[in-house]
């Protein structure tokens, strides 16, 4: 008699639940502002000989919440740390939940008289730890991250740069970005900028709307598309000498430009 083949199917797998690789928080004021807004997500602690005394407040919370922390040599630092630039001290901490923009929710922010900024295409990770870093300096409660394929994302680069401004600021993703600007248009004045052919800063005044700033990619800037959704386009003048700014340094001059506008007459 003929040998009939297995014809049984293996049971399906379970999906396996998706871990989120840790973040690296690195540089003692990175590392003390998420000890200080969100200590649950730090998941294992590291430092060196030089910042053993100010580690001791992170360490008793860490014992608290029974979780590894550690005196490690500088060789062993470098290698936890993944750079050299680590400040004498690491965090390794669950990422933060980004949750989507809503332009509905953004209409109710418009009443606070603040500036809203949005990152389209912002690539490179120090530029928008930067960019984050100047943003809690100059008190810009929430940024907007695009969804431009080449927008950088929290990481460990993104969060050393910061200095523990990304502890600071709400972020949000922005999907369909384009359908969102339109509808952002009702509570908001939404500023483009361009290396060149836009109108001096000088020429913007405060209106009834709240300034919304959109920064583009390092190397495209802004597309046409998202420019055609701007009310007004800016381009900061210079000497002529290079032909334009880091987009850091860009985002600096235009976020304390803007909220130095006066409020309009009868405001």
């Amino acid at each position: 008699m003929r040998k009939q083949p297995n014809t049984r199917q293996a049971p399906p797998q379970r999906p396996r639940p998706e871990t989120k690789k840790l973040l690296r928080v690195t540089g003692f004021p990175a590392v003390s502002a998420l000890f200080a807004t969100a200590p649950e997500r730090i998941e294992k602690l590291f430092f060196d000989q030089k910042t053993k005394i100010q580690a001791g407040a992170f360490c008793s919370e860490m014992a608290r919440t029974r979780k590894p922390y550690r005196l490690v040599e500088a060789e062993e630092m470098e290698k936890v740390a993944g750079t050299m630039l680590h400040g004498g001290i690491v965090a390794l901490a669950q990422p933060r939940l980004i949750p989507d923009f809503s332009p509905t929710e953004a209409a109710k922010w418009a009443h606070e008289n603040q500036l809203l900024l949005l990152l389209d295409g912002v690539s490179n990770p120090h530029n928008f730890g930067a960019i984050t870093r100047t943003a809690a300096f100059l008190g810009i409660p929430r940024i907007i991250l695009s969804d431009h394929p080449a927008q950088a994302l929290p990481s460990d680069a993104s969060y050393r740069v910061a200095e523990g401004g990304m502890e600071h600021v709400e972020l949000y993703r922005g999907r369909n970005f384009i359908q969102q600007l339109k509808k952002l248009q009702q509570s908001h004045r939404i500023v483009g900028t361009a290396a060149e052919g836009g109108q001096p800063l000088a020429n913007l005044k405060r209106s009834d709307r709240s300034f919304a700033l959109i920064l583009g990619n390092e190397e495209e800037g802004i597309s046409a598309e998202t420019l055609q959704a701007c009310d007004d386009i800016v381009t900061i003048s210079g000497s002529g000498a290079v032909q334009s700014l880091n987009v850091s340094a860009s985002a600096a001059i235009l976020i304390y430009a803007l909220n130095a506008l006066p409020a309009p007459k009868g405001k």
